[in-house]
């Protein structure tokens, strides 16, 4: 008889327990219909950075298209389009029009009036013959000095050489075509390795935008981003457009960037660690535009909580989050979805 009280005892009271998780539960429950829903938001500290986002072209400063010096028949084109070549190497060849031959025979006089000179400066050394006639000689010799210097660099002219490292990226005149100076465009050549972003910051910026701001890079077409900093701030205002011009340097590592492509960039003007942090949605304004949030006070209930109107002070705002600089701590629970027809003082019930 006693093991079987004991056993109905234990069982009366687990469903005594039982009863009172339901009942607790049903308490909890009750009356939620008839309060407003809400959904609460925890207030955090973040690092917290706001971006100026502007578009940009890229640029380089090393891409030229290559004219001839020289008119005559481009007898050789020694390069393709997509060819990297290197800083004066020979990219094309223009017929001389018998500069060599004529470079040949001033030569040949070039070593007859030396000759002379050398003899003409030993006797005028050793004080025999005319000085008149060691001036002609020596007058002859330079005079044949500078001549051959002149035809060597008309010639010179003649060759089409690369200006500096990097791509033909066009050809322009073909083998055979008679090219002049100013006239005809002989091929493109492009240094992918030295870009840049070129972009116009509306001059509000001016003071927070400088040498060594951190920019993000996005460009769309290709789905890539980078990481890159100001390198040169303009110290023009354009009047035309209020803008000042900055200049973002590029890695192209794999050459996939080329000029005049349009990019996204981000320049950070500002940054805070462990601010404040909420979402701009849940900041409304009174009739003199302050701002205010709904702060959630316990409730005597679980998910029962009466609120609080509460003014605060905030920052930059950036990306759909505001940084509040007064009114609001970490870990303070503040009204989500459902504030824009809530009141202080009201009790609401929280959603999970």
């Amino acid at each position: 008889m006693n093991n079987r009280k004991q056993e109905l005892s234990k069982q009366a009271e687990t469903i005594a327990m039982e009863l009172g998780s339901l009942n607790q539960a049903l308490e909890n429950l009750k009356g939620t219909k008839d309060y407003p829903l809400i959904t609460s938001y925890t207030v955090g500290t973040y690092d917290f950075s706001h971006y100026i986002d502007i578009q940009g072209d890229v640029a380089t400063k090393q891409n030229i298209i290559l004219f001839p010096e020289f008119s005559g028949i481009l007898t050789q084109v020694y390069v393709r389009e997509g060819d990297r070549v290197k800083k004066s190497q020979l990219l094309a060849k223009i017929d001389d029009g018998g500069l060599s031959q004529q470079l040949a025979q001033m030569e040949i006089q070039y070593e007859l009036a030396k000759t002379t000179f050398e003899r003409q400066k030993r006797l005028w050394d050793q004080k025999i013959g005319s000085e008149i006639q060691f001036l002609q000689a020596k007058a002859s010799f330079e005079s044949q000095d500078r001549a051959i210097e002149q035809m060597q660099n008309q010639l010179e002219k003649t060759y089409v050489r690369a200006p500096f490292d990097g791509v033909v990226d066009a050809v322009f005149s073909d083998q055979g075509q008679v090219v002049n100076p100013g006239q005809n465009q002989l091929m493109r050549i492009v240094n992918l390795d030295d870009m840049y972003i070129k972009a116009e910051v509306p001059e509000s910026y001016i003071a927070s935008i400088s040498k060594g701001t951190e920019a993000k890079i996005y460009f769309s077409s290709l789905g890539k981003s980078y990481n890159s900093k100001v390198r040169q701030v303009g110290a023009f205002i354009n009047p035309a457009n209020r803008t000042f011009s900055i200049e973002v340097p590029l890695n192209n590592e794999d050459n996939t960037i080329k000029p005049n492509l349009i990019a996204s960039l981000s320049l950070k003007d500002y940054s805070k660690d462990q601010a404040v942090v909420i979402p701009n949605q849940v900041v409304q304004e009174d009739a003199q535009g302050e701002p205010f949030v709904f702060v959630i006070k316990e409730g005597k209930r679980k998910q029962i909580a009466s609120l609080e109107k509460r003014y605060i002070k905030t920052g930059m705002d950036y990306d759909g989050y505001l940084e509040v600089k007064e009114g609001l701590l970490a870990g303070d629970q503040i009204v989500e979805e459902g504030a824009k027809n809530m009141r202080a003082g009201l009790t609401v019930s929280i959603k999970n």
